[in-house]
């Protein structure tokens, strides 16, 4: 048997260090960071959060909403050709730079079709090769496949985890490894297959790896708050992904719970009207889920298990709730630690192992 030594961490092990600070305000810090990548040579300049690839959250409502404040956002795969030629045909200068066009190792044909219609050979700007595993030869072939055909795109690969998967994407061809194997908030993975690694570990590693070629990393998946976030940049993330926090907002696409009529006393014909404002909940389930696979695949194969799960969330109203909710995370970590920039996050947070996050005695009221 073979252990490899040392604990490795995830976002509830550890808190960040408050460090002495010249910084009078959050509102000094600059969350706008500015990259430039390996192998497309673009420049892209945003606050480092991505909206992930899932139905839910992964919406061209979404990418609208956040790119107003620089976020970023990865459309689902499950789009038609029309519904993207449509997006990306307008309001270039915001939706190319701010949203992934999103794809797996089957979706090739769709891309050269949506390409072609858009006829411009810039386009993707942004794209997300997207697999729930990424450590495959095949993935890589596709991956070196996908840098050929859009040789001037900012390419996301994924998911991975190791210092060395992290390394050979880059190498590979992408710009962007994407870390993180079994942490999101409805993934049951590890608990199927006992497969995963600790995401803050996980970042770490991989960051140390491809910032020594000039690549970047998107930690993708498994936090619970905004504090992880702000410990997933520290960590040496250039990105952070995240679903289950901004999933249950407006801008999200499935399945709503309502007040009924009667619970509201009011006629049936009025709450017909108006029904959209007794939002009480939202079913937001894993891509590798029951509810994803009889969607999008017809049934779950009889060679897989259900490696997601569906949970009911509270409705949380407009993105633009948690948008402010991130960025005030953000800056006050940055002022916390003297960080005047978010870039600069890495340079001056340090971390301290702890067995408790917060103060519980009202977590039941």
């Amino acid at each position: 048997m073979r252990i490899e030594d040392g604990v490795k961490l995830d976002y509830k092990d550890v808190l960040i260090v408050p460090q002495r600070s010249d910084i009078p305000s959050r509102t000094k810090v600059n969350l706008i960071r500015k990259f430039k990548f390996k192998h497309s040579r673009r420049i892209l300049t945003g606050l480092p959060v991505i909206a992930a690839n899932m139905d839910a959250t992964g919406t061209m409502e979404m990418a609208d909403a956040l790119f107003k404040h620089k976020m970023f956002t990865a459309l689902h795969k499950h789009y038609e050709p029309k519904q993207l030629v449509d997006f990306f045909s307008k309001y270039k200068d915001k939706r190319w730079k701010y949203t992934f066009y999103s794809l797996g190792i089957g979706d090739f044909d769709k891309l050269v079709n949506v390409r072609s219609i858009i006829s411009d050979m810039d386009f993707p700007y942004l794209v997300n090769l997207d697999v729930a595993n990424g450590m495959t030869e095949a993935f890589v072939q596709a991956l070196k496949a996908l840098r050929k055909l859009c040789p001037n795109s900012v390419i996301m690969a994924g998911n991975v985890v190791g210092a060395n998967m992290a390394e050979h994407l880059i190498l590979c061809g992408a710009d962007i490894a994407k870390i993180g194997i079994g942490p999101g908030s409805c993934c049951q993975s590890r608990i199927k297959t006992g497969v995963g690694f600790p995401q803050l570990s996980a970042i770490s590693g991989a960051s140390f790896a491809a910032h020594g070629l000039k690549g970047h990393v998107c930690g993708d998946g498994g936090c619970t708050r905004v504090g992880d976030i702000c410990k997933g940049l520290a960590a040496g993330g250039d990105f952070i992904m995240i679903g289950g926090l901004l999933a249950g907002t407006d801008e999200c696409s499935g399945k709503w719970k309502y007040k009924g009529c009667y619970e509201m006393g009011l006629t049936s014909e009025y709450y017909k009207e108006h029904r959209e404002e007794y939002k009480t909940g939202f079913i937001f389930y894993g891509m590798a889920s029951e509810e994803a696979q009889e969607k999008y695949n017809g049934g779950l194969s009889n060679y897989k298990a259900v490696e997601g799960k569906s949970v009911t969330i509270p409705y949380k109203g407009p993105v633009e709730n948690i948008i402010r909710e991130i960025k005030g995370g953000l800056a006050s970590a940055c002022t916390y630690v003297g960080a005047s920039k978010i870039k600069d996050l890495p340079k001056c947070a340090s971390f301290v192992r702890c067995t408790q996050q917060e103060n519980t005695v009202f977590n039941n009221e």
